[in-house]
């Protein structure tokens, strides 16, 4: 069996970091910071008007952050000279050839220095702006390549991506790549070049028309939504992360490539810290409109199964492939996700919710505490339309017709509840397929590398990524709403 040690992997080695202000990328930085004194540099591209102001927002934005706390705590007065010593800063934008790189100088000692490079920049709303999403999840991913293949002594590059690219699939979902132009739903003639050229020309087009900025982004979020759905899939973001996919699968040549499939990504389990997350992902969107007193219904097939993953895991299983792949000349897919080893159906979400918004209620702004009540399950869609219909959409006639009896004094209410409607229709078209998700990831060779033995006991314990350990009501009670409460609400 293969043994590998990540912290001797990691001595001397200078990593470029893609996306360096993301989610992800703040606790994959954190990490390394923390537990790899010996390694030798972290470039982290990050988008500014220049170098010094790229500076100023890494230690403004990202030093910042409560994440950071117990490296501030081990390492504090001497964070200072630890960030000094083993962070450069980057200006670039990932969307861009060369990265958009402006300092030459610091350019050629990447060049000459950079051992793996990992690009987690991307854009996940899921109906992004096409032009947007194609140029940060698709092309971006041939920037970050072609600046790799520069590179002297690049002998990992990591590209994380979704385990979503599968779309709508059911059944056993496998870890196998997307091949250049493969669809699905098997319609032919998905070409990235001629997606970009649509681009570009739907663009010009709007700019000869003079359209206004609302009018331009609204087109631009239906277009990528209609390409997506097109060749298969649901949304805008698994297609672009689809094609990136392909293009560096297709254009790698020899370069070792790990690519990372990570599920829903959710607040740490362990490290720095347990409970630690940044803005509203996904699965926390019901959260929030539930503790909030907002949401009284929820939408979704509670045999399915929530298949999350915690944030440290993810970074976890990346450290230790760059580990196992580095110098191989080949490709590997990593599912990184608990469905198959320690499934969560969803039936457990809305209980778990009333447990703990109960036991803990929410306190708004004006100090009262909000009291929920257990919620309504539709578990269709057919069901959802009669909800609405019942509690909204009746209700929106009446007011329409007391609009007219009134003088159309009641206009303003009026459109800003249609608003809302169409709102909570566009959610759910959005979300739908993940809320009535049938597939199961395959992790083969995710288990493979867990598989592969740490050099020491020290290791095992660091680099923990297996879903089968986590307590799923006891993340949920006690490590994950507690936080979403702290660093959310």
């Amino acid at each position: 069996m293969e043994v590998v040690s990540v912290l001797q992997y990691l001595d001397n080695k200078s990593i470029l970091v893609i996306g360096a202000a993301g989610f992800l990328a703040n606790i994959f930085v954190e990490k390394i910071l923390r537990v790899a004194p010996n390694v030798k540099k972290l470039y982290l591209l990050l988008r500014a008007s220049n170098e010094k102001s790229a500076t100023q927002r890494f230690k403004d934005e990202i030093l910042r952050k409560d994440l950071y706390r117990v490296l501030k705590e081990k390492y504090d007065p001497n964070l200072n000279q630890l960030t000094s010593e083993k962070v450069t800063v980057v200006n670039g934008d990932v969307s861009l050839e060369d990265l958009g790189l402006q300092d030459t100088n610091l350019e050629h000692e990447m060049i000459h220095q950079v051992d793996a490079i990992v690009n987690l920049a991307a854009t996940t709303r899921f109906d992004e702006r096409y032009d947007i999403a194609l140029g940060i999840n698709t092309l971006g991913v041939l920037n970050v390549l072609d600046f790799a293949k520069r590179c002297a002594k690049v002998n990992i590059f990591v590209q994380v991506s979704t385990a979503y690219v599968c779309g709508e699939k059911s059944g056993l979902i496998m870890e196998t790549p997307y091949r250049m132009g493969e669809t699905l739903n098997g319609t032919t003639g998905l070409d990235i070049n001629h997606e970009k050229k649509l681009v570009e020309e739907k663009l010009d087009q709007l700019r000869v028309t003079e359209a206004s900025p609302e009018t331009i982004t609204q087109t631009m979020k239906d277009m990528g939504l209609t390409r997506a759905r097109t060749y298969g899939w649901p949304n805008t973001y698994v297609f672009t992360k689809a094609m990136g996919e392909m293009i560096v699968g297709a254009k790698r040549g020899n370069l070792p490539l790990v690519l990372i499939r990570p599920s829903i990504i959710t607040s740490t389990i362990k490290e720095p810290f347990p409970g630690w997350t940044e803005g509203i992902r996904t699965i926390d969107t019901l959260g929030v409109g539930y503790g909030k007193g907002r949401l009284t219904c929820f939408l979704g097939d509670l045999n399915a199964i929530a298949d999350v993953m915690p944030a440290d895991m993810v970074v976890n299983s990346m450290l230790v492939s760059m580990a196992a792949q580095a110098g191989k000349q080949k490709e590997t897919i990593y599912h990184v996700g608990s469905s198959l080893r320690n499934p969560l159906k969803n039936e457990k979400l809305p209980q778990i919710a009333y447990h703990c918004f109960t036991t803990k209620p929410w306190t708004n702004k004006e100090g009262k505490l909000v009291r929920v009540r257990n919620i309504e399950i539709l578990n269709s869609m057919a069901s959802f339309h009669r909800y609405m219909a019942i509690h909204y959409l009746i209700p929106l006639k009446g007011l329409a017709l007391l609009n007219i009896v009134f003088c159309k004094l009641l206009d303003n209410s009026l459109k800003d509840f249609h608003r809302k409607i169409n709102f909570a229709f566009r959610l759910v078209d959005l979300y739908q397929p993940y809320l009535f998700f049938r597939g199961v990831f395959d992790d083969t060779n995710t288990v493979k590398l867990q598989g592969i033995v740490l050099k020491t006991e020290a290791e095992t314990e660091m680099f923990y990524f297996d879903p089968k350990t986590i307590n799923w009501d006891e993340y949920f009670v006690n490590i994950h709403v507690p936080g979403l409460v702290k660093y959310v609400f």
